[in-house]
């Protein structure tokens, strides 16, 4: 029996610039390789054609290109860890497993789960941080508590970060203590029910003219203004600090926007609450919802007679995708004028969105619903007519995604934008009243 290490890829599907893949390259012991295609997540999939999992298949068939031209091999399972594990550590003489963090509440108890299994055998757990430039307790008040607004604590998010925060790990100096055995079969798609969707996922190439217009041209969902690399941060296809380091210098801008990201993580860390379910702001789970009666099956069709959110949610269900200014409006459309629950629109998000972060997708809907990390006042509602005449005036976006805009087919608004806003100021306010 072989004694090895095993690193064990989550959220951080490549060899190159990988921290924990770095830390147990040097550790001295053989590196299995492992990757495990978790049911407890993928029987919550409805959508047999999620193209996610196929970008998971894609990104680790890439990998076991490299690894097998080193004469190594990627071990792929299906199967629930803590099976998985166990039947690694008959396999193997595990000395230690590796991985880097992950921060959402189900990865925790899965990973305390794996530790104990492990310790049963005498192996260790160890994990570093990876998928955020800075993260936990490393950007916090002068009076050790987490910050809960983004101005302040992005402030000292850049005096906190350093040089060493962007240094990439050098995984390809040590890629020969990969543990050496022929190629082994990942298993197919079908094999766990799901199939390929014929759609190709963004490309990771970026360009430096889109970095530098960034900030002027994100906001118009029309213009290709957005760099499309959700699904690579999310999946960890690419690294942070490479991505980091090559656009802090073009744009404040994007940077904010990966600043907004360690952010999220860093309260759904210190508020774990959030990825349960719960309000940030305890008293916003005291406003009534109003009671689904057909509106909802609208909203996610776009059939609500609001060009904009139409466009946006056809986007998502077409695409996975969906423009983050729009993705702004058509939340705050549905908690605001529809005075629906934002959980509903989060879990929607969650099953169609390519780059589905749970921290980040959270952190967004409470933003839109005012439940969230956010000094503005409940009452910002945006007026869909107004936001498409400051970025879609041309109606470019809402004509590719709505062609049957000034037809008889399409469907008279679901509610009156003035009559919303008055119901839901007035909803809102007897709730944060008690």
């Amino acid at each position: 029996m072989h004694t090895v290490n095993i690193f064990w890829f989550r959220r951080d599907l490549r060899l190159e610039d990988n921290a924990g893949l770095y830390h147990v390259l040097k550790a001295g012991q053989p590196v299995v390789p492992v990757f495990i295609f978790d049911p407890n997540i993928l029987d919550e999939l409805e959508d047999k054609a999620d193209r996610r999992v196929e970008f998971i298949h894609a990104a680790l068939e890439a990998m076991q290109q490299q690894l097998t031209a080193m004469g190594s091999s990627l071990e792929v399972y299906y199967g629930t860890p803590a099976v998985v594990f166990t039947k690694l550590l008959e396999k193997y003489r595990v000395a230690t497993v590796f991985t880097n963090h992950d921060y959402e509440p189900y990865a925790l108890q899965r990973e305390q789960l794996v530790e104990t299994i492990l310790q049963e055998k005498g192996a260790l757990l160890k994990t570093f941080k990876d998928q955020v430039l800075l993260e936990k307790d490393e950007v916090l008040k002068d009076d050790g508590k987490p910050y809960t607004v983004f101005t302040p604590y992005s402030r000292k998010w850049k005096a906190v970060l350093t040089d060493f925060h962007l240094k990439p790990y050098p995984t390809g100096k040590h890629f020969n203590n990969f543990f050496k055995q022929p190629a082994l079969a990942i298993p197919p798609l079908q094999s766990m029910g799901f199939i390929a969707v014929d759609k190709p996922f963004p490309s990771s190439h970026l360009k430096d003219e889109l970095i530098k217009k960034y900030g002027e041209q994100r906001n118009f969902p029309a213009i290709n203004g957005t760099s499309r690399l959700g699904v690579h941060l999310r999946f960890g296809t690419i690294s942070i600090r490479q991505l980091a380091s090559y656009t802090m210098h073009l744009s404040e801008t994007y940077l904010n926007e990966l600043i907004w990201r360690d952010f999220y993580h860093c309260i759904l860390w210190h508020f774990p609450k959030v990825g349960l379910g719960r309000a940030f702001k305890a008293e916003y789970d005291r406003i009534e919802w109003r009671k689904d009666s057909g509106e909802f099956e609208k909203w996610c069709k776009g059939q609500t007679g609001y060009p904009i959110v139409d466009a946006g949610m056809r986007e998502l269900n077409d695409t996975g995708f969906m423009h983050n200014r729009v993705r702004m409006i058509v939340a705050s459309f549905l908690t605001k004028h529809l005075l629906l629950d934002w959980r509903l629109g989060e879990a929607y998000f969650a099953q169609k969105l390519l780059d589905f972060d749970l921290a980040a997708n959270n952190g967004g809907w409470q933003w839109a619903a005012g439940s969230g990390c956010d000094a503005a006042p409940y009452f910002r509602i945006f007026n869909p007519r107004l936001q498409t005449e400051k970025f879609d005036k041309q109606l470019r976006y809402i004509r590719h995604w709505v062609p049957e805009l000034e037809s008889f087919d399409y469907p008279s608004p679901v509610v009156d934008h003035e009559l919303a806003r008055k119901r839901c100021l007035e909803v809102y306010g007897n709730a944060l009243k008690k």
